[in-house]
């Protein structure tokens, strides 16, 4: 049996119908301990692409205590102290920014290249009967939350993360502050609810029209208590009472009481790009996860955005990189933000659905050929699908280990154990970037979603973190969890160490090349168009091994990754993979240039707000690999021609938003394809008759 990768062991006892316990997981090897030997490129943070990096995303309260003293918050403000219990997984828990700095060579021994942690600006410490431990409730945007140290224990862990390589990402929130304003209707003037009520019930537009309204006051003694200055006029938030997470109050309704920002005002826009400017300049991170971006006017977003990269530019910092949470796995929804709104990426919540469909509910994976045929509603003039944020769960959605237990309860600890392994390779082989949940390499499960998501890395305290069974050790979180030998950690290392050593697999285009009804087998194509050898990469998401045939693209197929035997003929590859595992292989010959017959339009669709013109590409060779790229431009009555896309991989689209496309009164589409290694063709196609 091949030790070489701890992880190849385990869908072979399965295979055999062996249900082994996690401690009968083969030891190590020397190999698999050795550090990772990195690209040059990986010292050099400062000008690295962003799809060179893997992420971790960590709540520092919950990773490591570095120091004790400041676990009870500020000793001056009131208003930003205590809410220290660790036994309660609703309040502080002594992690800091000490913590982390103690813990960078554990991540980068694991290929962590960047690190984005929740919110790490002064907090009020607690509303209700839950602390601010995650770092949402912000009052203060100009200094560190004293739960998470100072000012100068952010500089002090940037600098070190610097020093290995290592990019900081800050969680940063425009949408709401801390719950300071009150409504005269629906609260006392002590600002406790009046009696009877639990919620003020959100006011539409509609409503404040007639003039029926909310009168906002602030309880005396808490005027002043938001920095900047003008965070505490009650003129500049939306006042209209509690979001129900639908409609108008998505965008203008408190969460949960959280005072909501009117983000169509200038000053606002203004005084929040100044904020972040500010907090560029200071302690040059690296960029920017933006909070809750879809409960945001989208106007603010257009704005907002190129002016932080544009700073971050000015500073010297060429690659600063933001990217925001809009929670929807509707690829229309997502990619508006990163279109329309002028924002670099979003977290991709429609790579979570695909990957808990393959792997956490043993699900056939046709999910994943939706998933990459809707990638065209990224691709426009400055946006893209590979810098997309894969992610498998979060500290709001749940854990790996806890989607596995709720989808297939009933398989053994060993499946549970790879089924967790294949989905963060997927999150590794395929487009996007990698972001690892805290906690998931050493196997935490969680109960649920929120709290019951956010252990500890060190021993907790907390009953009901400490009475589950964690994916591929004995242990429990109620001891320190930061074993560097624990199957997972040295999957997730060893995928590390693969992306870095093969830049394809970071920057090649998808083709999926294997996907058929009634097989749980999948595979696709990495291909970077500059230097087109095929990395071929096979899923086998069944519990039996499996033997696929496809075509084959190039010649001299060699094993870099995984278990497998292939069989090399003079037109396919034959490949027995073994039950629940991925193989990579890597061809030694180019793919051979394919010419281009013709190009037409095939089909348009259109929604509410997208115009989707899809094309046929007739190939010379029909049966071989479709490799080019296919540049969408619009022209105009003034023969000026605007950018709307430009497409490497099939198949080809572009996706333009309604409005702009009505408002350029284009004539025609100027559609050049372009073969790697080829001369460019250029057809002029007509607009669709359904727009003219």
């Amino acid at each position: 049996m091949n030790k070489r990768f701890l992880t190849l062991a385990v869908p072979v006892l399965i295979a055999l119908g062996c249900s082994p316990k996690p401690e009968q997981v083969a030891a190590p090897t020397a190999e698999q301990l050795k550090p990772i030997e990195a690209p040059e490129i990986y010292a050099d943070y400062l000008n690295r692409d962003i799809r060179d990096d893997m992420f971790y995303f960590v709540l520092p309260d919950r990773f490591h205590n570095g120091n004790p003293d400041n676990d009870n918050g500020s000793k001056t403000i009131a208003i930003s102290q205590g809410g220290y219990d660790p036994t309660s997984k609703w309040h502080f828990h002594g992690g800091d920014m000490q913590g982390l700095e103690k813990k960078l060579d554990y991540l980068k021994g694991m290929g962590i290249t960047a690190i984005w942690m929740t919110p790490i600006l002064r907090n009020r410490a607690m509303q209700g009967s839950s602390s601010a431990s995650h770092g949402y409730w912000i009052l203060d945007f100009t200094q560190i939350d004293p739960h998470f140290g100072s000012n100068d224990d952010l500089k002090s862990l940037i600098s070190a993360a610097h020093k290995k390589g290592i990019k900081i990402f800050f969680d940063i929130i425009t949408n709401h502050t801390a719950d300071v304003i009150k409504y005269e209707e629906c609260h006392n003037p002590d600002g406790s609810m009046q009696s009877g009520k639990n919620e003020c019930k959100f006011k539409s537009a509609e409503q404040l029209a007639s003039g029926d309204s909310y009168t906002p006051f602030v309880p005396t003694g808490e005027e002043n208590l938001k920095t900047p200055a003008w965070l505490n006029d009650p003129k500049y938030y939306n006042n209209q009472g509690d979001s129900f997470w639908q409609g108008e109050s998505a965008i203008k309704g408190d969460f949960v009481g959280l005072d909501d920002i009117d983000t169509t005002m200038p000053e606002v826009v203004d005084g929040f790009i100044d904020i972040y400017r500010n907090i560029i300049s200071e302690f040059k991170p690296d960029g920017f996860r933006i909070d809750t971006v879809k409960h945001v006017d989208l106007s603010f977003w257009q704005q907002f955005s190129p002016a932080i990269v544009d700073h971050a530019k000015s500073l010297g910092i060429p690659n600063f990189h933001v990217f925001g949470e809009v929670y929807s796995g509707n690829p229309e929804v997502l990619s508006r933000y990163t279109t329309s709104g002028r924002m670099p990426s979003v977290l991709d919540f429609g790579f979570q659905h695909a990957a808990a469909e393959i792997f956490y509910r043993g699900n056939h994976p046709d999910v994943l050929q939706t998933l990459l045929a809707n990638d065209d509603y990224y691709a426009d003039h400055d946006s893209q699908a590979d810098i997309l944020m894969n992610f498998l769960g979060n500290h709001d959605m749940g854990r790996t280990g806890f989607f596995i237990n709720q989808g297939l309860p009933d398989i053994p600890s060993q499946e549970k154990l790879q089924r967790s392994i294949l989905s963060h390779a997927l999150m590794y082989l395929s487009r996007g970037i990698p972001v690892v949940y805290y906690g998931d390499e050493q196997g935490f499960t969680g109960d649920g979603g929120d709290v019951a998501a956010r252990e500890n890395m060190f021993a907790s305290k907390v009953d009901e973190y400490n009475d589950n069974d964690l994916l591929g050790t004995n242990q429990t979180t109620a001891v320190e969890n930061f074993d560097q030998s624990h199957p997972i950690y040295l999957a997730i290392k060893e995928l590390a160490k693969l992306r870095m050593q093969h830049s394809p697999l970071r920057y090649g285009q998808t083709h999926l090349r294997y996907l058929e009804p009634e097989s749980k087998v999948f595979a696709f194509s990495r291909i970077d168009l500059n230097d087109p050898v095929d990395y071929l990469i096979a899923f086998n998401t069944d519990t039996k091994t499996q033997k696929i045939q496809l075509p084959k693209t190039a010649t001299g197929y060699q094993q870099i990754y995984g278990q497998q035997s292939v069989k090399e003929g003079p037109d396919t590859l034959e490949l027995t993979l073994p039950a629940l595992s991925v193989t990579v292989l890597k061809s030694t010959t180019a793919i051979p240039q394919n010419g281009i017959s013709d190009i037409k339009v095939s089909k348009v669709t259109m929604t509410d707000e997208r115009i989707k013109i899809a094309y046929d590409v007739v190939l010379d060779n029909p049966g071989s690999l479709s490799l080019m790229s296919v540049k969408t431009e619009l022209q105009t009555p003034e023969d000026q021609l605007t950018l709307l896309s430009e497409d490497h991989a099939p198949p080809y689209a572009v996706v333009v938003d309604k409005e702009k496309f009505a408002s350029l009164h284009g004539t025609g589409l100027k559609v050049t394809v372009t073969p790697y290694n080829g001369q460019p063709k250029v057809y002029t196609l007509p607009i669709p008759a359904t727009f003219q």
